[in-house]
């Protein structure tokens, strides 16, 4: 346990809003673990009001008798034990949740309190610990005539100390993602910290009776359909429990979701390959049968199968291997064959069943191996000119005169404008500055051929370094000779600079989507306002900061509202926003990829209906920026 304390990024990644959330998906975990072994439908997470989780469900409850090994309660050997829950006694559970089972015992390792209460055999028993030392044995407290385990923790600040505040909407994804990921269970999110004016808490129920079925339908619902109802399956195969849904819409992204024992598998792994391989194999067979291809002057590829394809593959696995930089890539090779079975029986049955939507599958892979061969011609002419030694770099682009890419940070930049500014205030030995004309192309809504031939676009990858496409894969994305390993937005502190950093972003998502995931994009954050007042000056970041500098300075305070970055000078601009001393950079991470696909989806896609109702439960009052 001292262990966990001295490096607990070893056990849940790292220790700050991640690591903070991480906590309460362990604890769930458990929970979840009975509810796959038939014991348990019901939990429910609350954030109380000292911003301290608690965790509750209706399974068995933790044993609470002496472990014959090490003399103490069962309970306590759980709570305070790394390694001794039921994920490594293989009789316990069939398949277990939660990455590596580091489970409750490192919770507990990190909160500065931690109680748990478990009802069994007619009683209520409890147990509190602090730093994941017992406060006390394992003591009867009461009867009680339900079952099931209660955990409330409060995460150690020492330990989590950029922040120990839980977002409600981070903890929602999850909880609903595992709703979907574990039908029939019923899964409550309640935030005590504010009430709503009828009184009651915000909260919310997650529950699925179709399970990954309804999670497609959810993940596309800001997306047109072109088949009518979702293709999906579950079964058993070589003894790996296998699920799979499917639809294909409109667009011309490929949304692929993967999950090993309720863990999101963002890197893919074996699993991925093996759906891949019984797309492929099904959906070929059936195109060369049905004579539709017959007219195309070049051979059908892979992804060409998958434009457009919203799929979620859920495997079950009793001990998992993960590999790969974050761990969440899944290596057992017996799944290959496991999955690719089962996605070739479901989609040769289903194709067979729905000639229509048959049809309609494949004209859609027609219309995207044309695409992608317009693409190929586009992507040529954009990687024709070698990036290396300079050579074919935009002309728009203002190097940096260090050569070592994990020195070298790019800033993309909105307008001409503050790009000039930008060049003046930079510091040349590191930092290159590339300004963007206007508003890039929407990818979300274009074709592949189409963001190629876009020249913001075209020149965002030739000063980046990186190449796109091979013979095999034309989204591969070839990230080895990246010339910055920070690629920084800078945009105005406005609505247009906003929708500008969003457009910026939507690319990446789509396009380099590796950069975001190995943590190279940035975002720069300039001050809204410049307070003065005699030769006292401060910057604010926003209104609430701006008036407490108003307040310290006094009567005579003047206040500059910042429109945009060629409003400051090349000084102001350096200072605020560009000085690695001084500035805030937020890093860009991916906490939930099915999430994240679904509101870039919503905020950029064709679908009007599903922004307006976001817009109308997210907007607080219009701001109307003239």
């Amino acid at each position: 346990m001292e262990h966990v304390r001295k490096r607990p990024s070893m056990y849940i990644g790292d220790v700050g809003t991640r690591g903070l959330h991480h906590l309460v998906y362990e604890v769930v975990d458990n929970s979840i673990d009975e509810a796959l072994a038939g014991y348990c439908d019901t939990i429910v997470v609350a954030i109380n009001k000292d911003n301290s989780i608690t965790v509750e469900d209706n399974g068995r409850g933790i044993p609470v008798d002496i472990h014959k090994k090490e003399g103490v309660s069962a309970l306590e050997v759980v709570m305070t034990k790394v390694g001794a829950g039921g994920k490594f006694d293989k009789d316990s559970y069939k398949v277990s949740g939660g990455l590596h089972g580091v489970g409750v015992s490192c919770v507990n390792a990190l909160s500065k309190y931690l109680k748990a209460t478990v009802y069994r055999d007619g009683k209520e028993w409890e147990q509190a610990y602090e730093e994941g030392k017992a406060l006390y044995p394992v003591k009867e407290v009461g009867i009680s005539d339900k079952t099931g385990t209660s955990i409330t923790f409060i995460p150690d600040d020492t330990i989590f100390e950029q922040t120990t505040v839980y977002s409600y909407d981070t903890l929602a994804s999850r909880m609903r993602e595992l709703a979907y990921l574990n039908r029939g269970i019923k899964v409550t999110l309640i935030d005590k910290r504010s009430l709503n004016g009828d009184g009651t808490h915000s909260q919310e129920v997650f529950h699925s009776e179709k399970g990954l079925e309804e999670f497609v339908r959810f993940l596309d619902k800001t997306r047109e359909p072109i088949i009518g109802k979702v293709v999906s399956m579950e079964g058993e195969r070589n003894g790996i429990p296998v699920e799979i849904a499917m639809i294909y819409n409109t667009s011309y992204n490929e949304n692929l979701h993967s999950y090993v024992n309720n863990i999101n598998t963002h890197e893919g792994g074996t699993h991925l390959s093996g759906f891949r391989r019984g797309l492929t194999n099904a959906l070929k067979k059936y195109a060369d049968n049905s004579g539709m291809l017959e007219k195309l002057k070049f051979e059908i590829l892979a992804d060409d199968f998958r434009e457009g394809l919203t799929a979620i593959i859920s495997v079950k696995v009793q001990e998992p291997q993960f590999e790969g930089q974050t761990k969440t890539k899944l290596g057992n090779r017996e799944v290959v064959s496991a999955v690719s079975q089962a996605v070739s029986e479901m989609l040769e049955n289903y194709l067979e069943e729905n000639p229509n939507a048959a049809k309609t599958i494949v004209e859609k892979i027609v219309l995207a191996a044309q695409a992608r061969h317009a693409a190929k011609k586009a992507r040529e002419m954009v990687q024709r000119k070698s990036a290396l030694g300079g050579f074919g770099l935009p002309g728009k682009l203002s190097d940096c005169s260090e050569e070592d890419p994990e020195s070298c940070e790019v800033f993309l930049v909105e307008g001409d404008s503050a790009g000039g500014t930008a060049k003046q205030g930079r510091d040349r030995n590191f930092q290159a500055i590339l300004p963007l004309r206007g508003k890039i192309l929407n990818v979300e809504k274009a074709m592949q051929h189409k963001a190629f031939e876009n020249e913001e676009i075209r020149n965002i990858f030739t000063a980046l370094g990186v190449t796109i496409g091979t013979e095999e894969d034309s989204k591969a994305l070839n990230i080895s000779k990246l010339r910055y390993h920070k690629v920084v937005i800078m945009c105005d502190a406005d609505i247009d600079g906003s929708h500008i950093a969003t457009l910026i972003l939507t690319f990446f998502f789509r396009y380099m989507k590796e950069l975001i995931e190995n943590g190279h994009v940035y975002i720069a954050t300039p001050p809204l306002y410049l307070v003065k007042r005699g030769v006292k000056r401060q910057y604010a970041w926003n209104d609430k900061e701006r008036d407490a500098i108003i307040k310290d300075y006094g009567n005579g305070a003047s206040v500059q509202r910042y429109k945009g970055l060629g409003e400051m000078n090349a000084e102001q601009l350096w200072e605020t926003t560009m000085n690695p001393e001084n500035r805030t950079l937020r890093q860009v991470s991916i906490e939930n990829g099915s999430e994240a696909d679904r509101i870039f989806s919503m905020l950029m896609g064709d679908e009007v209906a599903p922004r307006r109702e976001f817009i109308e439960q997210n907007a607080v009052y219009a701001n109307i920026d003239v």
